[in-house]
């Protein structure tokens, strides 16, 4: 099961008057108990796991040999699935989130107010554009984090990205088969091997009947610079398990409470950048 936490991530006194600091007070909405015994039970086969070279598969209809799972590859890369069921949710509503978020840190702890202690946009002044799509308000945007997935607090740095500089076919996106991707390279800050290592990281959203399904994609030591794919991870080298698992662990319960607040805090905070 998930670590137990004690306590919540500290706020601010001025975080107190903000309109959506009363999510801070919510309880986290608990994913199902045999989803995390789905992870504990060990990891899944690597031939079934979708390697990053095939990421485009996850456009074809229908379902992958693996969607909630963790392995490390033949290469000693790591890799990482999930799938989160988000009644209520739409595209457009996660494409708001990653532009809204990144410019109040009280916006990412009443995330995952255990673990979320702050995300900082390096561009601000993208996010507030408004002559800019929600999508491009956070393309080609940094941000700054500070998150504990189950190993201690750790510092990252998280690159989002437009789809297709990242080797994602773009023709289907905004349709239901995509209703968006919100994808990124991913960073520790500190120096190997005590940090993460290069990451490349996918949302992929898909319309279903009463809101969408996000399947989640982690590469671990994986890059791509100038169009070109690229093993970031030195040859002889395997990422331990327990990072992919961890990290599964925690992308579980995240996105597991996000589904819950992002309907009702988009409805009351869309035009509030």
């Amino acid at each position: 099961m998930a670590m137990p936490k004690q306590g919540k991530v500290p706020v601010t006194e001025q975080d107190t008057l903000k309109s959506y600091f009363k999510y801070y007070h919510d309880e986290m909405t608990p994913a199902p108990r045999e989803r995390y015994e789905e992870v504990l039970r060990g990891p899944v086969d690597p031939r079934k796991a979708l390697k990053f070279k095939d990421r485009n598969d996850l456009f074809k209809p229908g379902y992958l040999d693996v969607e909630v799972g963790y392995c490390v590859m033949e290469d000693g890369t790591g890799f990482v699935a999930n799938l989160t069921e988000m009644p209520g949710v739409t595209a457009e509503m996660f494409d708001w989130w990653f532009a809204w978020h990144g410019l109040d840190n009280l916006r990412y702890t009443i995330w995952d107010h255990e673990d979320h202690f702050s995300a900082s946009s390096m561009q601000k002044s993208r996010a507030l554009d408004t002559d800019l799509s929600l999508r491009e308000r956070y393309w080609d945007t940094t941000h700054e984090v500070l998150e504990d997935v189950g190993m201690g607090p750790e510092g990252l740095f998280i690159h989002f990205r437009y789809p297709g500089d990242l080797g994602f076919s773009v023709n289907q996106l905004g349709t239901d088969a995509c209703g968006t991707i919100v994808c990124a390279n991913g960073y520790g800050k500190g120096h190997p091997p005590f940090a993460s290592p290069d990451t490349i990281m996918c949302h992929f959203i898909r319309n279903v009947e009463g809101g969408v399904e996000l399947r989640t994609r982690f590469w671990m030591g994986w890059t791509v610079r100038d169009g070109k794919e690229i093993k970031a991870l030195p040859d002889g080298i395997r990422i331990p398990p327990m990072g992919p698992m961890a990290l599964l662990l925690h992308n579980i319960k995240e996105f597991t409470n996000l589904a819950t607040l992002l309907p009702k805090i988009y409805a009351e905070e869309k035009d509030r950048f």
